[in-house]
């Protein structure tokens, strides 16, 4: 039986699972300032009852509703408690849910991902990340299985092929690769939630991954290169109003930013406007390469010399 069809689970089996998860959802209501309830205080030498099971469910659930996706993924990829036992109680409460909200689904898809790089070895080869790999890591979280592409997901590996194709993230954004994915799973309903459809989306949302921080560091490093080319033609400001930055940008708050996405995108990277800004950054210093890195002409000491009078001659 998967944790999603667990729903019988007696209060006994789940009191661990509740005591682990306090802690944890005590620290996101502290760190996101989410208004509800002060949680019960509870450790697993308690002797378990009904009563005060029901009572730390539903404060989760309080905290469940106004946490957004964003905000987990933020917490999980910085704060020290997070590991692979946290992750499983954490896919385990959500799956366990009776009535699933969209965001619950987001949720378990983020957490998902999570939790196979966190279990699964370094310097895997993408041609090793197949179906069978997948669910055998995340069989711990969602049971045994014989992994099968479900039918309506066979275009995962046409997005999956398309992303790779990709040489530089404006490619990858303007490809609509991420958005049909995302769209797939909105259609998909409750399909998704069946255990051989959350392999596939892992997968796909790793490699995914994998694609993405590949372009991204890509980007940033032509970027900082390309800014160490124009300081060497003398060029210490550029301008970056296409990236919403000012018309005479110092090289050096631009390394500076730059250094700062590394860690900012590691944490989200599905970044709306910063991710556009950074691609656009690259625009502009690709065109001032492309145009020698002179510095433009004034356009008094361009005009033609005028007369005394005003006129021109």
């Amino acid at each position: 039986m998967t944790p999603s069809t667990s729903s019988a689970t007696s209060f006994s089996d789940q009191w661990p699972q509740l005591c682990a998860l306090q802690p944890i959802y005590s620290a996101l209501v502290k760190e996101f300032v989410i208004e509800v309830p002060t949680g019960p205080s509870i450790d697993d030498t308690q002797s378990p009852s009904p009563e005060v099971a029901e009572q730390v469910n539903s404060w989760l659930h309080q905290v469940d509703s106004q946490i957004q996706v964003h905000q987990l993924r933020q917490f999980l990829q910085t704060t020290s408690l997070a590991n692979e036992a946290v992750l499983r109680d954490l896919l385990t409460h959500h799956l366990q849910k009776s009535v699933k909200a969209s965001s619950d689904r987001d949720k378990i898809d983020f957490l998902l991902v999570q939790y196979f790089s966190l279990c699964a070895p370094s310097g895997l080869d993408d041609a090793d990340l197949d179906l069978e790999y997948v669910a055998q890591v995340l069989e711990p979280a969602l049971g045994a299985q014989e992994p099968k592409l479900p039918i309506w997901l066979t275009s995962l590996d046409t997005l999956m092929q398309s992303a790779t194709k990709c040489r530089r993230l404006s490619e990858l954004l303007h490809s609509g690769v991420l958005e049909q994915g995302r769209k797939l799973k909105m259609q998909g309903g409750d399909r998704y939630f069946d255990p051989a459809a959350m392999v596939a989306f892992a997968r796909f949302s790793f490699l995914m991954r994998r694609v993405f921080f590949r372009l991204m560091h890509d980007d940033l490093n032509a970027i900082l290169d390309g800014l160490r080319e124009l300081e060497k033609r003398g060029i210490n400001t550029l301008d970056c109003r296409r990236a919403q930055f000012s018309a005479d940008e110092p090289t050096t708050r631009l390394r500076m930013i730059c250094q700062s996405w590394k860690v900012m995108f590691h944490a989200e990277y599905s970044s709306g406007q910063p991710l556009r800004m950074l691609v656009d950054l690259r625009a502009a210093v690709d065109e001032a390469l492309q145009g020698g890195g002179k510095k433009p002409v004034a356009r008094a000491a361009a005009a033609s010399p005028k007369s005394p009078s005003g006129g021109k001659r």
